[in-house]
């Protein structure tokens, strides 16, 4: 007996092929390999601290000292990555993990860049020793330590803010830790994830001179980099290579946009918990370039799931054999290499501390401690205000850019430009405008912090915004919510977890930034403010050892005062009050 089908009931089955368009991206993934080889080649060359060559002013150099940045930069992006979201998912799953993580990423992010360069860099060279490798893994890390502290909070509290049904009905269809890790919980923390990347790849950007261009224990060490080229331009008062290596930079941050980071929102789109569709998604011409590839679909088919597969069965023949004996020693065994861990960084932490103990024994007295907690009194006011003041401006910016798609094609890439922008790169206009206008650098210090930490806020904002249910923005309309209702209504208790996570970033950013804001120079003028980062600023590049190590102190214990008192409340109201459940 033959069976019929209707005829509009039939699926042709259309096998795709490869195309121009596969061509076109099997060409720029060649160009970007062949480009990480050329310019990573020039890690690995003999390197002489007494005879290193200098950086070449000359405008031409600027594409391969672009280069050589920008392959740094994502080298540390990519460890960043990991980083934040393995000590992110750490911190949500363990209790016992995030006592121990959340102070420690409290520490770490308000230790200065300059103060991990100054423990890094001898390390790094000692364990290279003649290879220009060392150096760069300083500054990697330097960068590194620049962009993951935004990325690990922001991926936190992501995790912890999943509404409560969607993880019931994980375990209620069984899933195992990576099955809700891939299906739920990282596509849930995409979106936030994507726009704290972004702000963490700007704040990369606002150090990177630093980060190249070396002077730390009385020795200058330049990289070749599109930041070391800056440093030397400010340093000779040279306008137009300041202004070159400027426009390179935009290039550089506007091409990243229109290559990266808008097909990775438009992905993301997907992935926002709502039950209607936007009526204007986020679209990107890459994106939509990429689906039409069929490449990927091959290399999936033929590489990628074969290898899978391969990969699971080996682990299914293995889990069978350690059966017997994970069930009797898996705990212990975990328990012991916890231990031996925990033991190994206890030991390293108290060997720090009482190497710490003998170099400020007997160079710090009472009244050159308490003259250094006096200025970072002092700093703090400023990082208080800058916070106070970008909440102020940036909160209904950022949520009309979020609420507008449209808006925000174009304000994301400026906004990029702005968070990315190097503040010692505005010396040339800013001092000389404090000089004209008679205005004090203390007080002219909190707009250069801002300048370099506003952004946090910012972009956490909008992520916060383009984050909210279309069904809630529906709801709230057919009730007739406008101006104030609408946003204690909605807005407010939406974009209040988003903003906790962008200003404890940004107060963090601030205290580093207090490092390259207090301290202002251009040429032969130098403006110098009262405060913990110019001094900080100041005992680096002369090498005082015992100085820097008490003033990096004071700056790590204000602001793990400031966020066990202040952010880590605000993170549990948040994590409390404020769910999509």
């Amino acid at each position: 007996m033959k069976t019929t089908i209707a005829p509009q009931l039939q699926v042709s089955e259309s096998r795709r092929g490869f195309t121009w368009v596969d061509g076109v991206v099997m060409l720029v993934l060649i160009a970007v390999f062949w480009s990480a080889l050329h310019f990573g080649k020039g890690m690995l060359v003999h390197f002489d601290a007494s005879a290193q060559p200098g950086i070449d002013g000359s405008v031409w150099q600027i594409p391969y000292y672009a280069g050589r940045t920008l392959l740094r930069m994502w080298i540390a992006f990519a460890f960043s990555l990991v980083f934040a979201i393995g000590t992110g998912y750490l911190a949500a799953k363990s209790a016992r993990a995030r006592m121990l993580i959340l102070p420690a990423l409290d520490v770490l992010q308000s230790v200065p860049v300059l103060g991990f360069l100054s423990a890094t860099v001898t390390a790094f060279m000692a364990l290279f020793p003649g290879s220009l490798m060392g150096v760069e893994c300083a500054a990697i890390f330097a960068i590194f330590t620049g962009q993951v502290w935004n990325m690990a909070f922001g991926f936190y509290h992501s995790m912890v803010t999943i509404p409560t049904d969607m993880q019931e009905a994980a375990t209620t269809y069984g899933m195992t830790r990576w099955q809700r890790f891939t299906t739920l919980e990282l596509p849930a923390s995409a979106h936030s994830l994507i726009w704290n990347s972004m702000m963490s790849f700007g704040g990369g950007w606002f150090f990177v001179a630093q980060s190249e261009a070396i002077t730390v224990m009385n020795r200058d060490i330049k990289l070749p980099g599109l930041g070391s080229y800056m440093a030397q331009a400010i340093e000779r008062g040279d306008g137009n290579a300041s202004l070159w290596a400027v426009v390179a930079m935009i290039v550089l941050i506007l091409v990243s946009d229109q290559l990266v980071w808008r097909p990775l929102l438009a992905w993301a789109d997907k992935f926002k918990i709502e039950l209607t569709e936007s009526r204007t998604p986020a679209t990107s011409w890459v994106y939509d370039l990429l689906r039409g590839a069929y490449v990927f679909t091959w290399m999936a088919e033929h590489v990628v799931r074969p290898l899978l597969a391969r990969t699971s069965r080996i682990g299914r023949r293995q889990a069978r054999r350690l059966a017997p004996l994970k069930a009797v020693r898996g705990d212990v065994v975990w328990r012991a290499v916890l231990g031996v861990l925990l033991a190994w960084l206890a030991y390293e932490v108290l060997t720090g501390l009482v190497a710490a103990a003998e170099e400020l024994r007997g160079a710090l007295s009472w009244s050159l401690f308490g003259h250094i907690a006096w200025l970072g009194f002092l700093t703090m006011l400023r990082v208080v205000a800058m916070t106070v003041l970008a909440t102020i401006v940036w909160t209904p910016v950022g949520v009309w850019i979020g609420f507008q798609p449209r808006v925000a094609r174009f304000a994301q890439p400026l906004a990029q430009i702005g968070a990315s922008f190097p503040v010692n790169m505005t010396f040339p206009l800013v001092v000389g405008w404090f000089v004209a206008a008679n205005i004090s650098i203390n007080w002219g210090s909190i707009l250069l912090i801002a300048m370099g930490t506003q952004w946090y806020i910012l972009f956490n904002v909008v992520a916060g915004a383009m984050a909210i249910p279309n069904d809630l923005k529906e709801a709230a309309t057919v009730y007739g919510l406008r101006k104030w209702n609408l946003w204690r209504t909605l807005i407010l208790p939406a974009i209040f977890p988003f903003w906790v996570t962008g200003a404890c970033t940004a107060a963090g950013g601030a205290w580093n930034a207090s490092i390259v804001a207090e301290l202002a120079t251009f040429g032969k003028t130098t403006l110098k403010a009262d405060g913990l980062g110019a001094y900080i600023a100041g005992v680096t590049r002369s090498g005082e050892t015992p100085l820097i190590i008490a003033s990096i102190a004071v700056m790590s214990l204000f602001v793990v005062l400031m966020n066990k008192f202040i952010w880590r409340r605000l993170y549990a109201f948040a994590e409390r009050r404020f769910r999509l459940d």
